[in-house]
């Protein structure tokens, strides 16, 4: 399709992850899942670590949650995980964040919502984008 617009949450991780080596699959809540051993079908293989390994579960590992504030040119948070390579990104701008949320570096609420997006994308398993470098 020339000429059609890319999604700005693929322009967002192509500069977050700042590599053209690795492959990476975005799903439709944001969690952008990075490929370290790529295999034939991206997707199903996507869809498999996400629905084996997205979900949350609150008082084990699958519950828990690292924020780490990014510098400029970014203006937001990446939320990890008990998966290294599933990530989440929280832009300080995002309507589900309250004021002192945004002010707050080291906010619970920033994990939360990386989590929760996380979730969310472990039930669906909407992909909305595949980069694929191989």
């Amino acid at each position: 399709m020339a000429g059609s617009a890319v999604d700005p949450r693929v322009t967002l991780w192509r500069k977050l992850l700042n590599n053209n080596e690795k492959s990476w699959v975005l799903f439709e809540h944001g969690t952008c899942l990075v490929l370290m051993q790529p295999e034939s079908d991206l997707t199903k293989q996507a869809r498999e670590i996400m629905s084996t390994d997205g979900p949350v579960r609150v008082g084990s590992q699958m519950g828990d949650f690292s924020i780490q504030k990014l510098d400029e040119p970014f203006n937001g948070w990446i939320v990890a995980g008990h998966h290294p390579d599933m990530i989440n990104y929280i832009a300080a701008e995002d309507d589900r964040l309250s004021d002192q949320a945004a002010t707050d570096q080291s906010s619970f609420m920033v994990g939360i919502l990386g989590r929760n997006d996380r979730d969310q994308d472990s039930q669906s398993l909407n992909i909305i984008h595949i980069e694929d470098n191989r």
